[in-house]
């Protein structure tokens, strides 16, 4: 997906001010095609991120960001982003904002055959959005998770402290559709990423990053996620997920040598 523009699309509601039209260009510079709801009434979303010894934190502001309405979704452009898509992933924020919205796309992508992906996000989206979680887990054929979230999934379920038992749960948990059997991808930082699929559980090593390399933690999750979903949109009928994970790891890496979550401009050189 990297570096071929309009090959990834995204849709959220900002406002109409220069926040909003920043955050158009800077994704539209990079080659995503980037359809907001513009919410005339209400400023665009922001964050601010307090990071110390490379460890961050966040304070978010979300304004417009948690005003978008399912109609957004009927827009002709939308439809058509809708259709053309391969993939479909979300972040657990949005459950607080429409899951009528994430459901409409969701169901119309679980009748195409097509891929659904679901980030957990955060502890609190598991413990007060529980029903939310569970509509929108219905529909996951990949859950994304770090370790607190999957710890807060299973204390919540009653599934234990084992991360690998919490994972193969997730995994056999309900699926409202299709055949495709549901993949659960859980990251811990420095140590082994845990992979549940088919009823077995997979770890894979983290390559050490040494101390004084680490500049900014914030984006390392996102970009994991980003690398695992540019190889699985390569062929998401025989998943590569060893492949997957490698990509996800080498983009974290890459992020948390930056301040803030970017990339270096020149071209990707990833598995040259």
């Amino acid at each position: 997906m990297i570096g071929e523009a309009g090959q990834t699309a995204f849709m959220g509601a900002i406002g109409e001010d220069a926040f909003g039209t920043q955050l158009k260009d800077s994704a539209t510079s990079d080659g995503v095609l980037a359809h907001y709801m513009v919410d005339k009434e209400t400023p665009t979303g922001t964050c601010a991120v307090l990071v110390k010894d490379g460890e961050r934190s966040l304070i978010a502001n979300l304004a417009a960001a948690n005003n978008f309405k399912p109609e957004h979704l009927e827009t002709e452009q939308a439809k058509e982003i809708i259709a053309a898509s391969k993939v479909y992933y979300s972040a657990g924020f949005f459950l607080t904002v429409s899951v009528e919205a994430l459901t409409t796309v969701a169901t119309e992508f679980a009748a195409k055959g097509k891929v659904f992906c679901l980030n957990l996000s955060a502890p609190f989206i598991i413990d007060f959005f529980a029903d939310q979680v569970a509509t929108a887990l219905s529909f996951a054929d990949f859950v994304f998770a770090n370790e607190s979230e999957a710890a807060a999934y299973g204390k919540k379920h009653e599934l234990g402290e084992d991360i690998e038992q919490i994972a193969l749960a997730v995994a056999r948990s309900p699926k409202a559709s299709g055949t495709r059997p549901r993949v659960v991808v859980f990251t811990q930082g420095a140590d082994a990423t845990v992979v549940a699929y088919m009823g077995k559980v997979t770890t894979y090593a983290v390559e050490k990053l040494p101390a004084e390399l680490l500049v900014d933690t914030n984006g390392a999750g996102d970009a994991f996620v980003g690398g695992f979903l540019s190889q699985l949109v390569k062929d998401d009928v025989n998943v590569d997920l060893k492949g997957c994970v490698e990509a996800g790891h080498w983009a974290a890496r890459v992020i948390i040598q930056r301040s803030g979550c970017t990339f270096p401009k020149e071209a990707c050189d990833y598995g040259k």
